[in-house]
């Protein structure tokens, strides 16, 4: 009698047709993995996910995590990446944001605590708000508006990585918590409102580099290979490390650095446009990853200028096709 095979591990992604998500999903399924994609398309896009839909392995769920899940499948994993991202994003609809950090990430986290499966959670460096510490490190309280413009997508976070540790401290759930700084890569959405990628498609158009307030304002900037190698890493660490571990590029960079690397790279693009900068846009902005390098042996590989050609290369070549299909 032949052994019977293994049974393939399965991981669920929510927001899993979104930038980050994809990219995670590439890198389950490239393991072997059965993934469970779920997600509203509010923010994430159907061409993200369209690679995997003749993969045995793939299974795609349209639903916001706002409504409990109804999936009846065993799994081992669940990442929880379900919330738009950028100012633009988040500020269009605050309410759904906020719900979706409180009530979707409850959602989740019931279903996985009644799977016995492992639950990471996807916060942001935002959490820090405009951090009067800097780098910052994950004991950092913060400096945040909470009734600002960009609290709904702050506190709901804040509030999400409270709940995260709360089933932890109960025994419900075995919860890793993710501080993503910022990431840029290939499937970013050109409308995305966020700073690469305004500047990259800006610049591939020919228009001017809009640069809010001065440009001395400082970003740190993480190729989504390395983003998405952090975030399996801490998934699969053990024993638990029970607190937030950063995830981000430390090299600093100001706005006008990144604008000029950006204009240097693309020829076509214009002079710099400069606005008021908007409420409790953060001044600075640089992770400690001590904790990631001590717990998970992780730090960035990709260079910025590495980072930047590939991200600009594949925004070339989607608008390209978008001209090309125009023109039919």
């Amino acid at each position: 009698m032949q052994p019977s095979e293994a049974p393939v591990r399965t991981s669920l992604v929510a927001g899993g047709a979104g930038f980050l998500g994809s990219h995670l999903i590439d890198h389950l399924l490239g393991e072997g993995r059965a993934v469970i994609c779920v997600d509203s398309f509010l923010t994430g896009s159907a061409e993200n996910i369209a690679r995997f839909e003749d993969c045995k392995d793939f299974t795609f769920v349209r639903q916001d995590i706002l409504t409990p899940l109804q999936i009846e499948r065993d799994v081992d994993e669940v990442y929880n990446l379900a919330c738009a991202a950028s100012p633009p994003r988040y500020q269009a609809d605050p309410h759904h944001t906020l719900m979706t950090s409180i009530v979707g990430s409850s959602n989740l986290l019931e279903w996985a605590a009644a799977r016995g499966a492992r639950f990471l959670q996807a916060s942001t460096s935002e959490v820090y708000g405009d951090p009067e510490v800097h780098p910052q490190a994950e004991d950092y309280a913060g400096s945040v508006n909470c009734t600002g413009p960009r609290a709904c997508y702050d506190e709901g976070k804040r509030a999400a990585e409270a709940m995260c540790f709360d089933f932890l401290r109960l025994g419900r759930a075995d919860v890793r918590v993710a501080r993503i700084f910022n990431t840029y890569g290939p499937r970013m959405r050109a409308d995305d409102g966020r700073i690469v990628s305004n500047f990259i498609v800006q610049a591939l158009s020919g228009e001017e580099l809009t640069v809010f307030g001065d440009g001395s304002q400082t970003r740190s900037f993480c190729y989504v290979s390395d983003l998405i190698e952090g975030l399996v890493r801490l998934m699969r660490v053990d024993p638990n490390p029970g607190m937030p571990v950063n995830l981000g590029n430390p090299l600093e960079f100001t706005v006008g650095e990144l604008a000029a690397r950006i204009s240097r790279k693309i020829p076509s693009s214009g002079s710099v446009r400069r606005l008021p900068l908007p409420q409790d846009d953060p001044r600075r902005r640089r992770p400690n990853i001590e904790r990631a390098a001590s717990l998970l042996g992780w730090s960035p590989k990709v260079g910025l200028d590495e980072g930047l050609s590939q991200t600009i290369a594949w925004f070339a070549q989607c608008m390209k096709t978008t001209r090309s299909g125009a023109a039919e």
